[in-house]
């Protein structure tokens, strides 16, 4: 038994590292925010790298918006909180007696991660954008953009709280 799972081990490790490989080619979905050069505010549209570069390609076949990751200066990860429903929810939350909105008010929020980049034009003109992903998709594009060359000013530093 145990060596059919040692034998088994470099397979499960093979398919392992060939996911995250592909998983890694496959294009985010993301609201570039603001910023990226070439790319309309508030546009849904896809995120990849391929060949050095970070690319946006809108959703309805506009010419791709795309910057080297050399170029990129810092990567910061944000979380951003959202209220989904619309004035629909709204009014019901108003409606619901007893107190009951704020239970409503609960489950009616969706989280977001927030990715900034701070990167030069070909130019030398700093620039940054902001891209919105699904929640957890932030730190899996910061590990893609730092093992493709992407520079990073500043570490994550944990904050130490005091209690008494």
């Amino acid at each position: 038994m145990v060596q059919k799972s040692r034998s088994l081990l470099p397979y499960i490790t093979l398919l392992i590292l060939s996911g995250a490989h592909l998983a890694a080619q496959n294009p985010m979905h993301v609201t570039h925010i603001l910023g990226f050069l070439d790319a309309a505010n508030n546009a849904n549209g896809d995120l990849s790298i391929h060949d050095g570069a970070l690319q946006f390609q809108k959703k309805d076949a506009a010419p791709s918006a795309q910057i080297g990751l050399a170029s990129i200066q810092d990567v910061v990860l944000g979380q951003q909180d959202r209220q989904v429903g619309g004035t629909p929810l709204i009014l019901g939350r108003a409606a619901t007696p007893y107190g009951g909105g704020r239970v409503i008010a609960l489950f009616s929020h969706k989280k977001y991660d927030t990715v900034t980049l701070e990167y030069l034009d070909p130019n030398g003109g700093f620039h940054g954008a902001i891209f919105q992903l699904n929640k957890g998709q932030g730190d899996v594009l910061k590990s893609q953009l730092v093992a493709g060359g992407a520079h990073l000013k500043h570490t994550n530093l944990e904050t130490t709280h005091d209690s008494k």
